[in-house]
């Protein structure tokens, strides 16, 4: 039961395919799950509300944030009085040949609080894998965002921007996050090696929970995702994990804002990082 200091969050887990009414019934099932368990905050993974079968497809989908998808899903925070963290989305881009990746907070009354767009897009080849280029149909986020809520300070970002260190460290000490969310679709080579290990070094090295909704298994026959979701608390430790990594459910745990203090507190890193002009001026 979670005591004064502290406030329970949910992390979902789905496979999300190209019918934006079948990963919508899927996602309506998942906050009321949420909401069962007494969750104020439930986050959804990256591409929650369609994965195309191609690139390409996803634009076909996109639209403005106050259209009818986002606001379907901005009506399903206030039945359930509950916050969504819903990234990233589909969102119009600023021609007809690019969209936005763009994670959205909705607050429990149905209003969209705060919006980030991805910074850093996946452009790779995987090892033994499929080539990825998200720059040709995505433009890329210039703004970091940070916003206060019933679970803390929240810190959105999206997928690939996990493995950009600096951007977290950005939240923490410039913007003050104390929980980050990072919704994906990790790949099933990736996640397998990088996945866990990722979560946990950005939860340890900025002493904040991380809430890292993700999508699991096949969704068509291109494309498949590592899956499990994670809660990690600031300590490093995996607090909340589905027991199957690829099953459609949710995971719950609490954010402990005594224990944000307590190790803030005893391992006092904000007191002794040293700035960005140290280093510029440090000889090698």
């Amino acid at each position: 039961m979670a005591g004064a200091s502290s406030v329970r969050v949910a992390v979902a887990q789905m496979t999300s395919i190209n019918d934006l009414a079948a990963n919508f019934a899927t996602s309506s099932r998942l906050v009321k799950e949420a909401a069962s368990a007494g969750a104020k905050l439930l986050c959804l993974p990256e591409n929650f509300s369609y994965v195309g079968d191609k690139d390409g497809d996803s634009l076909k989908v996109a639209e403005t944030l106050d259209g009818p998808i986002m606001q379907g899903y901005c009506s399903l925070a206030r039945e359930s009085s509950m916050w969504l963290s819903l990234g990233g989305f589909q969102e119009k881009g600023s021609d007809d040949a690019h969209l936005c990746n763009t994670h959205v907070l909705v607050d429990d009354a149905g209003n969209i609080r705060s919006t980030y767009r991805k910074m850093h897009l996946f452009d790779v080849d995987i090892p033994g894998g499929r080539s990825y280029k998200e720059s040709s149909f995505t433009e890329a986020g210039k703004d970091i965002v940070a916003v206060d809520s019933p679970v803390g300070r929240l810190g959105p970002t999206v997928c690939y921007d996990l493995r950009f260190p600096e951007l977290y460290q950005q939240l923490r000490f410039q913007h003050e996050a104390q929980v980050l969310l990072v919704p994906s679709a990790f790949t099933k080579v990736t996640g397998q090696a990088h996945w866990e290990i990722l979560l946990r070094a950005r939860a340890i090295e900025t002493q904040c929970y991380v809430i890292a909704a993700a999508q699991a298994g096949k969704h068509n026959d291109k494309r498949e995702s590592y899956g499990d979701s994670l809660i990690i608390d600031p300590w490093g430790t995996v607090i909340g994990r589905l027991p199957d990594r690829l099953s459609t459910g949710i995971a719950v745990a609490d954010i402990d804002f005594s224990l944000i203090d307590s190790v803030r507190a005893k391992m006092p890193i904000a007191k002794h990082r040293k700035s960005i002009d140290f280093w510029k001026s440090a000889s090698l």
